[in-house]
């Protein structure tokens, strides 16, 4: 069984446990009211359909489905839809790396070019009078720079300076290269900014997924098969979906709702060369369910001890401190960052309802987790639609912590 060739068709995703929400402190009036915003929103509009759900003391008290799953077809959403996660790749191939860390293969303070030698040489292009000069880095970047994202390492899509213009010019978000080819043309150009200093959302965890199949010598998506996704019996989450799960593909708009771009999102069937560690997954409500079950209960699910809980706590810790610049709305105020996830660090500040010590992350498609140890809660929102992420992030924070009794 390949992580490629989906093996969802053959075999279901075994159902975590349910509850009334009543019983495990979930308020069966707020949760209507969770239905009856997300209906306003598909009426409206905003989005084509949604898949929301809430699972606390390790039961599941809530998952709907709303809308359509494709808004060019008849057909409703399902708690079986198959969404592109984007970024919420990137919890996975973190703790992928923390367990290589576990098994004594690397260590955080290692540096990158140890496994990636093209990283040696890499200078930091800082922009003066607008041109693009070159230094030499302070210190190399680190394993812990990249799970942490303070490389130095950019992305083409959070900004327009002039290392990001690069990226958009040498198409880094390709996926007819390899793993290897893709960390190569990364390491060819110059980084942001000294490595430590900064926070800056990047292609770090993509690099990590080649670090990981340098070390092991197995594929990214082999790896993730045999140590996370059939651990934890993740059977609809792959690189790609099997032909047969069309009828099952969630599709956004043709064009965004608000702006009226072209909405252009890749293909959940087509096999990429490129195994992006930073957001190549396709998965399902449930199949994510078992991986945030695992993470509320410090590592294990089902008695498979997929990472150790002083580890899981340590990357779920933050890891920027207050000598790390991160001017990003990726990180709201009263947030940090750990080594795969952002992090609550203050019960305020933030334009929504949290408890300090929960940490998440989302997907630039239009889907979002979360993790609450102190509620013992985890929640999962699953869309299709980048232009309005933000705006549902927002949204069904509010709406969840309200049913919290």
């Amino acid at each position: 069984m390949n992580v490629h060739a989906n093996p969802s068709a053959a075999k279901a995703t075994p159902a975590l446990p349910s509850a009334k929400p009543e019983s495990i402190g979930l308020s069966p009036v707020r949760l209507q009211k969770i239905r009856d915003s997300f209906q306003r929103e598909i009426d409206k509009g905003t989005t084509p359909g949604v898949v929301s759900m809430i699972a606390r003391r390790g039961q599941i008290g809530w998952f709907e489905a709303q809308g359509k799953q494709n808004p060019a077809e008849s057909a409703p959403m399902s708690r079986e839809s198959i969404f592109r996660i984007y970024s919420m790749t990137k919890p996975m191939v973190s703790l992928g790396i923390m367990q290589l860390a576990e098994d004594g293969y690397l260590l955080l303070n290692d540096p990158l070019y140890r496994y990636i030698p093209e990283f040696r040489d890499q200078k930091v292009g800082v922009e003066r009078n607008g041109q693009l000069a070159f230094e030499l880095p302070v210190r190399p970047i680190t394993i812990q720079d990249l799970l942490r994202h303070t490389s130095g390492i950019s992305y083409e899509i959070t900004g327009l300076g002039m290392v990001q213009r690069m990226y958009a010019r040498a198409k880094t978000d390709r996926r007819d290269i390899t793993n290897e080819e893709h960390a190569k043309l990364i390491a060819s150009m110059p980084l942001m900014c000294q490595p430590g200093t900064q926070w800056n959302y990047s292609r770090s965890i993509d690099i990590l997924g080649r670090v990981i199949e340098v070390i092991t010598g197995k594929t990214l998506g082999n790896y993730l098969r045999e140590h996370i996704l059939e651990p934890l019996q993740m059977n609809d989450t792959g690189f790609h979906t099997a032909t047969e799960n069309k009828p099952r593909l969630a599709q956004p708009f043709a064009k965004d709702p608000w702006s009226g771009d072209k909405v252009e999102l890749f293909d959940q069937l087509e096999i990429p060369k490129m195994e992006s560690g930073g957001g190549g997954l396709v998965s399902t409500a449930m199949d994510y369910a078992r991986f945030c079950q695992m993470l509320l209960n410090g590592g294990i699910l089902d008695g498979n001890r997929v990472i150790g809980h002083k580890t899981l706590h340590f990357m779920a810790s933050d890891h920027l401190g207050p000598h790390v610049t991160h001017a990003s709305h990726l990180l709201p105020p009263g947030h940090s960052f750990g080594l795969g996830f952002a992090v609550r660090t203050h019960e305020g500040m933030a334009p929504f309802a949290g408890s300090v010590g929960q940490f998440f992350w989302s997907g630039m498609a239009g889907t979002f987790f979360w993790i609450d140890p102190k509620e013992d809660l985890f929640a999962i929102f699953l869309s299709q639609g980048p232009g309005q992420r933000e705006y549902f992030r927002t949204l069904v924070r509010s709406l969840v912590y309200a049913a919290v009794e």
